[in-house]
């Protein structure tokens, strides 16, 4: 299985007066979302499945990547680790699934998933982490196969 989390692009500050789940993207979220959108799709095999939160912030992230993607409970503002995990079937599922989230939970995935222990990961708005899970002959195994954010990627 290939697992990519992808934090939600920058967003309207908090402090606006509209509900968490309400904040969209600003025009800085909006040319992050294009720009990992765009570098994701030329390296996304064409089944992989996309999965978002409620959140209007991160729906509109993962819009940019595909029209097609499903809105999960599991992946919202108040997410769950282990709950996350489990709605995108990692490790076993098969496939690529990307998951359009929140901090701390995609933080707290990446770390569990590659360490195997509970941690505190940052990942910066509108970046990703891709993970791959792999079973050989020494044991199965979370391998680390591209941390990029925004930032880095040409306008």
């Amino acid at each position: 299985m290939e697992l990519v989390l992808w934090r939600h692009a920058d967003a309207e500050d908090a402090a606006i007066g509209r509900p968490d789940d309400e904040r969209r993207l600003t025009p800085k979220g909006v040319r992050q979302a294009e720009r990992m959108a765009e570098w994701l799709r030329e390296r996304l095999p064409r089944d992989a499945v996309v999965v978002a939160s409620p959140a209007r912030r991160a729906q509109q992230t993962a819009r940019h990547l595909t029209e097609k993607y499903q809105v999960v409970d599991a992946v919202g503002t108040g997410a769950n680790v282990r709950e996350l995990l489990d709605a995108v079937g990692w490790p076993r599922r098969g496939g690529t699934v990307v998951v359009v989230g929140h901090q701390p939970t995609l933080g707290q995935a990446v770390a569990l998933a590659l360490s195997g222990r509970p941690g505190e990961w940052g990942v910066k708005k509108g970046a990703i982490v891709w993970l791959a899970w792999r079973e050989r002959g020494d044991g199965p195994s979370a391998q680390l196969r591209a941390a990029l954010s925004p930032d880095l990627l040409k306008e």
